[in-house]
């Protein structure tokens, strides 16, 4: 299967709604958090065919983590590794 990446920029109070919002979709197979300078502040893969209840459960610490350490009035970019279906024409072009 193919992928294809998406950067979002988001303050730091919304990082883990995105975040959350992007778990639900099922579509997603890597996420990554970089802080404003590039530095990654996070990394983790989502496995394919695990329950979406299973997968909230193994990220909610991460989550937690996150929220910790994001700093608000910051911008942060979180970059979506995405399964692509043969149903997908092209790359969105951003949110």
């Amino acid at each position: 299967m193919d992928t294809w990446t998406e950067k979002i920029q988001v303050a730091g109070d919304r990082v883990v709604k995105t975040v959350r919002e992007l778990v639900k979709e099922g579509n997603v197979r890597k996420i990554i958090i970089r802080k404003p300078n590039g530095e990654v502040l996070k990394e983790f893969s989502l496995t394919a065919g695990v329950a979406m209840g299973g997968i909230a459960l193994l990220i909610a610490p991460i989550l937690a983590a996150i929220g910790a350490a994001v700093a608000v009035g910051m911008n942060y970019t979180i970059e979506v590794v995405r399964n692509r279906d043969d149903s997908d024409e092209a790359e969105p072009q951003g949110r």
